[in-house]
């Protein structure tokens, strides 16, 4: 990647992130990626309604967002921007490797708009890991270290 590449701040939309991702409704859970920069970083954005239907039941009369779908955020967001990145062939799939160190910092509830800050640890061929923390109105509410293998070439028979 030339020098004026690597300074550009790329989005990626929602359009994008439907093509990049297998994931859909109830289980996407990015809205969109901003200040992405390659494989490098990235900010993924996650606005939080009380129309998700894991509310129904986590927990009724004070919903909270499930710990276990902001990890799985950062990791369409990191699975998202590798595949954004990807230079020889399209993948097919992209699947959620390892998550380590996850630590949950303060309820994530209905009206919040949570950031998954993703910053790259190592790449090795087909895989990627990174850094997550989450934040809502700057406070750190997750963080944790996820890892993505992006599957490409014809499906088999």
């Amino acid at each position: 990647m030339n020098e004026a590449a690597s300074n550009t701040l790329e989005t990626i939309d929602i359009l994008s992130l439907l093509k990049a991702l297998p994931h859909r409704y109830p289980f996407l859970l990015v809205d969109r990626i901003i200040e992405c920069k390659g494989d490098e970083s990235c900010i993924g954005i996650k606005n939080v309604t009380y129309n998700e239907p894991h509310f129904q039941g986590h927990f009724p009369g004070q919903p909270v967002m499930p710990g276990v779908l902001l990890i799985e955020g950062m990791a369409q967001t990191a699975g998202a921007i590798c595949v954004n990145a990807a230079v020889s062939a399209t993948p097919r799939l992209v699947y959620f490797m390892t998550i380590n160190n996850a630590k949950f910092r303060k309820p994530v509830v209905p009206g919040d708009r949570v950031e998954y800050h993703m910053t790259k640890l190592s790449q090795r061929r087909n895989m990627w890991w990174y850094k997550g923390v989450a934040k809502v109105d700057g406070q750190v509410v997750c963080e944790a270290e996820v890892s993505a293998m992006l599957i490409t070439g014809q499906s088999g028979a």
